[in-house]
C-alpha cells in the first residue's frame, strides 16, 4: 500500500519584502506525493515554480496565506527553514550558493552533524563519501576546494547531488537543477540523481524544470504543468512530449 510521504493542499503563497507590497505568486497549489514517487514539475518563467520551491522549504521572503503543507501527515507550514532540513526535506538549488573557506568535506560533516546527529571525524566522513564519489563521477580532490568556489556549473550541481545521497533526505525538491548545463553535465546529474533514487527505494522527489530534456533521463512518475501560480494539467510522460510540441501557450 503506498504511503503519502508529502501533500501541499490549495496552498496560496506570496513574495514578501521590506517596504514593498506583497506579490501573490501561488494561487492555489495542490499535489499529494507518495513514498519512492518522482513528480516533474514544469512551467514557463514566473509562472512560480521557484517560488514553490522556497515556500516548500520556508525559505525567508515567502509567505503562506492559505493551505497548509503536510510531511508525514504533520504539518510543516510553520516549521522553520532549518526544522524541515532536519526532518529530511532537501532542496537543491537553481544557483547553489559558494563559501569561500569553507570546504565540501567541512560543510557536509557539518551538514551531517545538523540533519542527522552524527559527529564523524574528517577522516570517517572523507572514507564513506567515497563510494558515492566514484558513483557521482566526482574526483577525490573536489572534497578540499571550498565549497562551489570556482565550479563549474556541472561541478556544482553534482555536489548538490552528492549532499542528497550523504544526507539521506526522505523528500528531496530539485529547483531547475538541469539549469545551466550542457548536455553531457545534464546526463550525469540526472544519472547521478537515479542512482540515489536506486539506493533509497523510499525516497520522494520533486524535480522542477524548464524543460523536457532532463525528464528523458529521469523517467518521472507523474508531471504536473504550472501556470501563473496554478497546476493546470497532470499526466504522465505523455504530458511532458505535448507540451514539447505545443509549447506553454497551448495550457494557458
Amino acid at each position: 500500500m503506498a504511503t503519502t510521504l508529502f501533500e501541499i493542499q490549495n496552498i496560496h503563497a506570496q513574495a514578501v519584502a521590506e517596504d514593498v507590497p506583497a506579490v501573490p505568486i501561488l494561487k492555489g497549489v495542490n499535489l499529494t506525493v507518495e513514498a519512492g514517487e518522482l513528480h516533474a514539475i514544469m512551467g514557463p518563467n514566473g509562472s512560480g515554480k521557484s517560488t514553490l520551491a522556497n515556500t516548500l522549504l520556508g525559505a525567508p521572503g515567502y509567505e503562506i496565506t492559505s493551505g497548509d503543507v503536510l510531511f508525514n501527515e504533520e504539518s510543516v507550514a510553520e516549521w522553520s527553514t532549518t526544522d524541515r532540513g532536519k526532518a529530511g526535506i532537501f532542496l537543491a538549488f537553481q544557483y547553489p550558493q559558494s563559501i569561500s573557506g569553507v570546504s565540501v568535506l567541512n560543510f557536509l560533516r557539518q551538514a551531517l552533524s545538523a540533519r542527522k546527529g552524527i559527529d564523524m571525524s574528517v577522516l570517517e566522513l572523507r572514507l564513506a563519501l567515497m563510494e558515492w564519489m566514484e558513483k557521482l563521477g566526482i574526483d577525490n580532490s573536489f572534497l578540499d576546494r571550498y565549497l562551489n568556489e570556482g565550479f563549474s556549473g556541472g561541478e556544482k550541481k553534482r555536489n548538490e547531488i552528492l549532499q542528497m545521497a550523504v544526507l539521506e533526505p526522505k523528500l528531496a525538491i530539485l529547483d531547475e537543477t538541469d539549469s545551466g548545463l550542457d548536455i553531457d553535465a545534464l546526463k550525469t546529474v540526472a544519472t547521478g540523481v537515479q542512482k540515489v533514487r536506486e539506493e533509497r527505494s523510499e525516497l520522494g522527489v520533486i524535480a522542477i524544470t524548464h524543460y523536457q530534456r532532463l525528464l528523458n533521463y529521469l523517467q518521472p512518475d507523474h508531471v504536473h504543468i504550472l501556470v501563473d501560480g496554478r497546476i493546470v494539467a497532470s499526466g504522465g510522460m505523455e504530458l511532458a512530449k505535448e507540451l514539447e510540441a505545443k509549447g506553454y501557450e497551448g495550457f494557458k
